[in-house]
């Protein structure tokens, strides 16, 4: 089983318009929830701000601080497109 996370991409008018305190993000996921719940909280992500638990677009958004704490423990980069291809492959399979 494998973890993921994205590029830190900036959100900047989408943030800003929502009232969130950060427009730089990353997202994080894995080959199965139970996995990425596991991962999340070794890392200190708070499972409330999962994202998505009802369709195949499940993740974390995550700071930049948080993507590099992802990333020593093991988490594997992804970009955009193979983030999409993940999310792809997911809806299909359902």
């Amino acid at each position: 089983m494998t973890v993921y996370v994205d590029e830190i991409t900036d959100y900047g008018p989408i943030a800003k318009a929502a009232g969130l305190r950060t427009t730089k993000w990353a997202h994080l996921t894995a080959d199965t929830p139970e996995e990425l719940h596991a991962f999340a909280a070794r890392i200190g992500l708070k499972r409330a701000w999962f994202q998505h638990p009802n369709d195949y677009r499940w993740h974390y958004d995550v700071t930049p601080g948080k993507r590099v704490a992802a990333l020593r423990s093991g988490a594997q980069p992804i970009d955009r497109r193979g983030l999409a291809a993940l999310m792809t492959r997911r809806r299909t399979a359902r």
